[in-house]
């Protein structure tokens, strides 16, 4: 009988160990499909998402407003007529300096919050890299301060080439979605699915992006960049709405229907990107014609006026030889 005891007493032990294992793993694998909560100031709750999401919705906006001004401005410069005017200028600096400011406070907050990093990589003792998460999203922001380096750059240095502030903002997506790509790898699938979705308007913003390099002042490339970082921004609120619900049931994270839905939902994201973007633009166009209508006849007048002028002077030389 003690024999009996004792072999059942370790038949216990065997199973509470491999329970209690199996717990552990489970739970690693939460914590991992949900970016790793000890990992400091992460995306891991509605906010994390709301916030870059609110970031690139007003950056999408403001280069929709951008650029449909500057093609106004265009269409209506005599042929030959190249100097930009200063307030173009300094709607390009204030992008910069915001974009490296924001990068700049980006890369210390992931670095310096109190669960932070505190720019170590490595530990030596438990021979581990220490939160990898936040060193990734400071490498998003570098790469989009520096973006914002190279854009004031291009606007007060004539020496510095023709398409680098493009160039910047191409390789500052690029770098976003490569690492988000590697950034949802043991997840559920639908987890998984709605960032991968995500890169679709990362990388195309990177593309057309890099398309301007070649093809500057391009006004569909141009409203394009806009309508993929309003997209961008947008679907940012999707992925919280879908993982951190406010309201309502939790989603099923493995129901293949879900993901149906999901790619649909984008495709509507999209519609609505690109009709925000078209709005915006003939909402400007027909404000700014409207407010400056006087001036532009009055600019017309003054050509006619002096073509007549012209006209009247050549006719009085061609009298005097007569």
């Amino acid at each position: 009988m003690q024999m009996l005891g004792g072999a059942f007493v370790m038949m216990s032990i065997q199973v509470r160990g491999w329970r209690d294992n199996r717990c552990a793993q489970f739970t690693q694998t939460r914590e991992l499909s949900h970016c790793d909560s000890c990992q400091g100031p992460t995306m891991a709750n509605f906010g994390g998402h709301a916030i870059p999401g609110t970031f690139f919705l007003f950056y999408g906006f403001w280069l929709a407003v951008k650029h449909t001004l500057q093609h106004y401005w265009r269409t209506n410069q005599p042929k030959g007529r190249q100097i930009v005017p200063p307030s173009f200028k300094r709607m390009d600096y204030i992008e910069g300096g915001l974009k490296i400011f924001a990068a700049f406070v980006g890369i210390m907050v992931e670095q310096f919050v109190v669960d932070g990093p505190h720019a170590r990589l490595y530990d030596t003792e438990n021979k581990s890299w220490v939160k990898l998460m936040n060193w990734q999203h400071g490498t998003m922001y570098l790469f989009f301060g520096i973006s914002g380096i190279a854009l004031v750059a291009s606007n007060a240095s004539k020496m510095v080439p023709v398409g680098v502030d493009r160039l910047a903002l191409s390789l500052a997506l690029f770098v976003e979605g490569f690492l988000f790509y590697f950034h949802v790898h043991n997840r559920p699938p639908l987890d998984a699915h709605i960032h991968t979705l995500l890169l679709v308007a990362v990388f195309g913003g990177s593309a057309s992006t890099m398309l301007e390099v070649f093809m500057r002042d391009n006004i569909v490339l141009e409203l394009l960049r806009a309508c993929l970082f309003i997209l961008q921004g947008s679907w940012f609120y999707q992925i919280g709405f879908v993982l951190y619900p406010l309201s309502g049931p939790e989603w099923d994270l493995t129901k293949h229907n879900n993901i149906m839905f999901v790619t649909m939902c984008f495709c509507w994201h999209m519609a609505v990107a690109l009709l925000s973007v078209a709005g915006t633009f003939a909402v400007v166009l027909f404000t700014v014609k409207r407010l400056s209508g006087k001036g532009h006849d009055i600019e017309i007048g003054m050509r006619k006026t002096s073509s007549s002028s012209n006209y009247q002077k050549a006719l009085l030389e061609q009298s005097d030889e007569e």
